[in-house]
């Protein structure tokens, strides 16, 4: 027992020693100063040069780009002198209170020049439209991407995200053909317009709705004129209740993501969900409708029973033609008894009788 006491008291005393030691030779290396031979880099004149030049040039910003040399810019004050009358119904347009009163950016504080491009060629001449940079209308030298590109410049998002590739920006069409900003328009006098029109002459279309669409759309003019028809012509409806003319992922360049959610928009009472669906209105509302006008009731592509004879055979009802006396061609036809066509949620309604 005493020689292993003895060896552990001997073990202790070197373990201590051996850590003493390792400790102090950790604290001298930490105390020695850096050899000389080794100078501290030193900074040479170009150096310090370069280092002045970043730390001047980093906190200013870059200059904004714009359609041309600041030089070649006159401002709006100068523009008014000889287009008074332009500025008059310009300012009290949405547009014209944003760039006059309230500009967000720098390139809309120029005004007239904004949309125009630079004024001092034009100033110089002494007028003249062939000095101005940008013009709009069939008489403009500037093509229709030339023209749509200054208005993509500031309508680029919300309704106008999906111009690039739409149908009328693939067609050629310039904005300037169904918009403007200066001319007067002068509303035709009807009960709709005495009583639905916005009280001022600045209009940013150059017609109503839906008279601007049918100029192109001449067959949905003939379909608004049959006896069954959308309350167009009685201004209840217009053509972009529906549709977005600047565009849409949707077909047909439909507001909402198909035509039955167009539909639904409006006549909620066929939304559903039914306990019993019929399929082709889940499908598409126009496999039986026709949405701008019909000569039938309902706005249905085929009198009745002949709409719901494309899909139901002779294995219930005969579906050959039928006397005038006969249930099936009085009154509405099916619907005397399938008066549900739409969706029922009976328990029993799987015929859509209730």
């Amino acid at each position: 027992m005493k020689w292993f006491l003895w060896r552990l008291s001997v073990f202790a005393a070197s373990f201590s020693l051996f850590l003493f030691l390792f400790l102090a030779g950790r604290f001298a290396s930490a105390q020695q100063p850096p050899a000389s031979g080794t100078p501290p880099p030193t900074q040479t004149p170009a150096m310090t040069a370069d280092s002045s030049t970043q730390q001047s040039a980093t906190p200013q910003s870059k200059p904004a780009a714009t359609k041309g040399p600041d030089g070649d810019y006159v401002g709006s004050e100068v523009c008014i002198t000889c287009h008074e009358d332009q500025n008059r119904r310009f300012k009290n347009t949405i547009m014209g209170k944003i760039m006059m009163g309230n500009p967000h950016t720098p390139e809309e504080a120029r005004g007239c020049e904004s949309c125009h491009g630079p004024g001092r060629a034009h100033v110089e001449a002494g007028g003249g439209k062939d000095t101005i940079p940008i013009r709009f209308g069939k008489d403009s030298p500037n093509t229709v991407a030339e023209q749509n590109a200054v208005c993509m410049d500031c309508h680029a998002k919300g309704t106008h995200l999906f111009w690039k590739g739409s149908p009328h920006e693939s067609r050629g069409i310039a904005c300037v053909d169904c918009h403007q900003v200066k001319q007067v328009v002068l509303a035709k006098l009807s009960s709709e317009t005495r009583y639905s029109s916005p009280l001022t002459d600045n209009r940013g279309l150059k017609m109503s709705q839906p008279e601007l669409c049918l100029q192109c759309h001449q067959m949905r003019r003939a379909q608004l004129q049959r006896s069954s028809h959308m309350p167009y012509r009685e201004g209840k409806v217009t053509c972009t209740s529906c549709h977005n003319p600047h565009g849409s992922p949707n077909p047909s360049q439909l507001i909402q993501s198909s035509v039955n959610e167009n539909c639904i928009s409006c006549h909620t009472e066929r939304r559903g969900p039914f306990l019993w669906e019929h399929p082709p209105v889940v499908e598409n509302c126009d496999n039986c409708h026709e949405p701008h006008g019909s000569n039938n009731p309902q706005l249905l592509k085929v009198r009745m029973p002949r709409v719901c004879d494309d899909c139901h055979d002779s294995s219930r009802h005969p579906t050959q033609a039928q006397p005038l006396g006969s249930i099936k061609n009085f009154n509405r036809g099916c619907t005397n008894c399938h008066s549900y066509i739409h969706g029922s949620n009976h328990p029993s309604g799987s015929a859509f009788l209730r």
